[in-house]
């Protein structure tokens, strides 16, 4: 048997008539999460048939995975799996280090998600409190590498730049001084030789 095509995709307006369904099915506040479709992805078929989705909230480097949804759980992993793939995606080309979830799914633990502990609750976002109980952890990336910058060490940077181009500069300056001198010894000290040598040949033996 064949199994169904999917395709997954950000979410749009025109998916909230189809993700509205799948909320009120899974017994998710609707009203409240139309207020933040563009977190969703959807998975839909063929025709265009919202069959599934999930959200993913960024807050920093860390996102939070919630209200997955599907219409038909025989075809959940399915759509996790292309759904996860996308997410994936988005958490690299936002630079995330880290996800949370706090659905139980054997899928998440086989995608490497594990219970959090203390020193993970330690990275969580104080706007992410609530999920303290039973969340979920997956770490992206090292934490402590590629951080962003502060606008206090990039001025830093840039006036230390600035600093070591203009020593450069007077480097150079002191030099062409040092040869300019020099060039200026020789050419005083031929000028000197040369009306020596037209002072004494005129000089009468």
């Amino acid at each position: 048997m064949n199994l169904p095509s999917f395709r997954v995709r950000r979410a749009t307006v025109d998916d909230l008539k189809g993700l509205s369904a799948l909320w009120e099915t899974m017994n998710l506040p609707a009203p409240e999460l139309e207020k933040r479709l563009t977190e969703f992805q959807v998975a839909e078929t063929e025709d265009g048939q919202v069959v599934g989705a999930i959200a993913l909230q960024i807050t920093g480097r860390q996102g939070r995975l919630h209200s997955e949804a599907f219409k038909d759980f025989t075809h959940a992993d399915n759509l996790r799996h292309l759904l996860w793939e996308r997410i994936q995606n988005i958490a690299n080309n936002h630079g995330l280090t880290r996800l949370w979830i706090k659905d139980t799914a054997p899928f998440w633990d086989h995608n490497g998600f594990r219970a959090a502990n203390d020193e993970a609750f330690q990275k969580l976002p104080t706007v992410w409190d609530g999920m303290r109980i039973g969340a979920r952890t997956l770490q992206l990336k090292d934490e402590t590498e590629t951080l962003p910058i502060s606008l206090d060490k990039e001025f830093a940077l840039f006036m230390q730049s600035e600093k070591d181009r203009t020593e450069k500069m007077f480097r150079q300056a002191r030099t062409m001084k040092m040869i300019a001198l020099l060039v200026a010894i020789m050419l005083l000290g031929m000028v000197i030789a040369i009306g020596a040598y037209f002072l004494f040949r005129k000089v009468p033996r």
